[in-house]
């Protein structure tokens, strides 16, 4: 049986001889050009053909190096934002609690100020909220009975009358600000001496003078203080100023702006006095009670 390859297979040299010969030509080409340099230009012409294809082969590998650095630049971008918006959040409430605190310490000095000038004892007190009632106007503080509080005592801030403490519990209190409709306050002008009472009054936030005479003589810009006639509140504390005077009615109407934060101070002085105390009836004059006697032995 024949097994040599058909004719078709039969082209050129044997893989062998071929072999040789680029293996000799190779190591040929490897001489020449360590000897003399002379493959370089072909060298430099073939890589300058091919790096268009080098750069286009690289263009995968670059666009997944590029959107695995965005996306990891996205998500390093993000966790900052989140920890810069943390932060200004936490900046944000220790601001505000700073700025609270420093007000509530200039209100304390105000009031300790007000306190060494006030010969009555008193006690500090913290305002908790309002009271919900919307037809009054009425504040609950942290002090009652246990600290010596009792219905009818004054309540004062650093600049003025506040209200007036009208129901007492073991460890709180509600006071009634001079602003509500149903409170009065005898006071004075400081300017002139005129007494009279001050209400709540109608406007939000103000109080008023009324059954005043057309003639009176109050103007804008008066200060009214606490006469001490009714025994309750002392002398000379500021009330407010006189910021409207209405001659049109019968009686002169003057509206008053409270010189106190009413609504404002968080931080008030409750003035502790004997408000159920009240002056004994002075002893019988001896001269005429001698003559009474005579006149019954006779």
């Amino acid at each position: 049986m024949d097994r040599t390859p058909p004719p078709f297979f039969k082209q050129g040299p044997s893989a062998n001889l071929r072999l040789g010969v680029f293996s000799l030509l190779a190591v040929a080409l490897l001489v020449v050009d360590s000897r003399i340099g002379a493959l370089g230009t072909l060298r430099q012409g073939v890589a300058t053909l091919l790096y268009p294809l080098q750069r286009t082969l690289l263009v995968p590998r670059d666009a997944a190096a590029i959107a695995g650095d965005y996306f990891g630049e996205v998500t390093r971008l993000r966790a900052e934002n989140a920890e810069l918006k943390r932060l200004e959040t936490t900046n944000a409430r220790t601001l505000l609690t700073a700025e609270q605190l420093a007000q509530e310490n200039a209100q304390l000095r105000r009031l300790l100020r007000a306190r060494e000038q006030t010969a009555v004892r008193s006690v500090v007190g913290e305002v908790l909220y309002e009271a919900r009632d919307p037809f009054s106007r009425r504040l609950v503080i942290d002090k009652g009975s246990q600290q010596g509080v009792i219905a009818g005592q004054p309540v004062v801030d650093a600049q003025g009358l506040v209200g007036q403490v009208t129901r007492v519990f073991p460890l709180s209190a509600e006071v009634t600000v001079i602003t509500d409709r149903n409170h009065s306050v005898p006071v004075q002008v400081a300017r002139t001496g005129l007494r009279a009472v001050a209400y709540g009054g109608p406007a939000q936030g103000q109080v008023e003078l009324r059954w005043l005479a057309l003639n009176t003589d109050v103007k804008e810009g008066d200060e009214l203080v606490t006469s001490g006639l009714d025994g309750i509140y002392p002398a000379g504390l500021p009330v407010g100023r006189v910021v409207g005077v209405d001659r049109t009615a019968p009686f002169a109407r003057v509206r008053v702006q409270p010189m106190a934060g009413v609504d404002r101070s968080r931080m008030l002085l409750v003035l502790l006095v004997e408000t159920n105390a009240l002056p004994s009836p002075p002893p019988p004059d001896p001269v005429p009670e001698a003559r009474r006697r005579a006149r019954r032995e006779d």
